[in-house]
């Protein structure tokens, strides 16, 4: 992710157990969980990594974010839908508990996240919308990761998150709403700046 492994390095079975120096078969495991990702693909020698389609990223985010406004917006349209208070209550119990004692910078927090994002959405009430999301997070998760490795992310969304939570709790639906599309935007920009970082570096590793 950080592009000190460069577009067509070779990496194998062999060759990475010897770096290591452990067995082949964690090393199979790893690269079957990081093929997984997307982060790596097979060739066939093994396997490279994977660059980022930075299209494909701004379509995706794109779809991400027609969904969870959606899961807003039918309640401003329709009064008769109304968000799961108690659920959302919960969330932001979880939420106020992060913000006291915020995780460690690392990238798996991606996984904290879209839990926020799916419960949210579920509170709407559409389970279809819901489905989608997930469909969309497993295709955007490995870039996603870059946004919680830059210093304060990790705060910052909390924050953030907890802005929403409580707009949607008070029935402010047009602020929450607004502090939605923002919140994914802000996401949409550290990550493709990141994306773009890594591709570059991907490309000039010695």
């Amino acid at each position: 992710m950080n592009g000190s492994v460069r577009v067509g390095d070779r990496m194998t079975e062999p060759k990475l157990a010897a770096r290591f120096g452990i067995s082949r078969t964690p090393v199979r495991e790893a690269l079957a969980m990081l093929a997984s990702d997307g982060l790596i693909r097979r060739e066939d020698y093994g396997f490279s990594p994977q660059p980022p389609s930075i299209p494909r990223v701004r379509n995706l985010y794109e779809l991400r974010i027609t969904l969870e406004l959606q899961g807003i917006t039918r309640a401003i349209e329709d009064p008769s839908v109304r968000h799961d208070r108690a659920a959302l209550e919960s969330e932001r119990t979880r939420w106020r508990a992060l913000a006291a004692d915020p995780p460690a910078q690392e990238p798996q927090f991606v996984v904290t996240d879209e839990e926020f994002h799916l419960a949210l959405l579920a509170s709407s009430g559409n389970a279809e919308l819901v489905t989608a999301l997930e469909s969309v997070n497993s295709r955007i998760r490995h870039v996603r990761m870059y946004d919680f490795m830059v210093n304060s992310r990790i705060e910052t969304s909390i924050a953030e998150h907890l802005g929403i939570l409580d707009a949607v709790i008070d029935e402010d639906l047009p602020t929450a709403r607004t502090l939605l599309h923002r919140h994914i935007g802000e996401s949409l920009s550290v990550v493709l700046d990141k994306v773009t970082r890594a591709v570059t570096a991907m490309s000039l590793a010695d």
